[in-house]
């Protein structure tokens, strides 16, 4: 991957990446809980900001006793490459439980914007077979365990600013937290996508803050970043 010359808002954003890649965080051993989450950075599929919406939020979990997998994923728009990247990462996480000391069943992912997007697709299109078969590795599932999505973008793209077609949700889709702001453009998806896991049936958790913006990760000084976490870390300690 390539870093890119903009770095505004003390940002590292990489692009240019053929090569999908994941970063291991693990917590210290007496904080270590067994569960896991694949974080997928942000950056409209163009850019990843690996940083804010990445290595800072392994960080977080791994202070709530998660292992955290920061997917690296194929950019620039490479749409099906990042699906592929994601469906890839999450067996790799599950066949290496041994190693890290995971429960195969609570592998869940976080997203961000575009990684939110990801995160969503994830959570609807996991039976699909994107890629030829490369070793054992593939027989494992691709099914997250439960999904976290910050300011997803990109949800909304049916007809009248309905539920992304492709996304078909189904009684497998998995528990999905939800955080945004009104005054983010892209807010329609998290309300859309909400509202069709509601009338699936599937357990959602869906919060709407006046202000906030977008692409704020968890940094001080923005109101809706310092809120998120501290709502998740609620919701995912009463998935146990």
């Amino acid at each position: 991957p390539v870093q890119t010359d903009n770095t505004s808002g003390n940002v590292n954003r990489i692009t240019d990446n053929t090569n999908p890649a994941l970063i291991v965080y693990e917590p210290e051993e007496p904080k270590k809980n067994g569960s896991s989450v694949i974080v997928c950075p942000g950056g409209g599929y163009s850019i990843l900001a690996v940083d804010k919406e990445g290595y800072e939020i392994a960080e977080w979990l791994n202070s709530l006793g998660y292992t955290a997998f920061v997917l690296q994923y194929r950019v620039p728009k490479k749409y099906e490459g990042a699906f592929m990247d994601i469906q890839r990462a999450i067996r790799i996480v599950r066949n290496g439980a041994n190693k890290w000391k995971l429960d195969v069943d609570t592998v869940g992912v976080i997203g961000f914007s575009a990684g939110a997007s990801l995160s969503a697709h994830l959570s609807t299109r996991f039976t699909e077979q994107t890629y030829l078969k490369i070793d054992a590795m593939d027989d494992l599932s691709s099914q997250p365990n439960f999904a976290m999505l910050i300011y997803p973008a990109g949800l909304d793209r049916g007809e009248n600013r309905s539920l992304t077609p492709e996304l078909t949700i189904s009684d497998k889709t998995p528990p999905t937290f939800i955080f945004a702001t009104t005054d983010d453009r892209h807010a329609n998806s998290a309300l859309v996508y909400a509202g069709a896991l509601r009338d699936a049936k599937i357990a959602v958790e869906v919060h709407l803050l006046p202000e906030g913006g977008h692409g704020y990760g968890m940094r001080k000084g923005n109101a809706a970043g310092e809120t998120w976490p501290k709502l998740a870390e609620v919701w995912l300690n009463n998935l146990k």
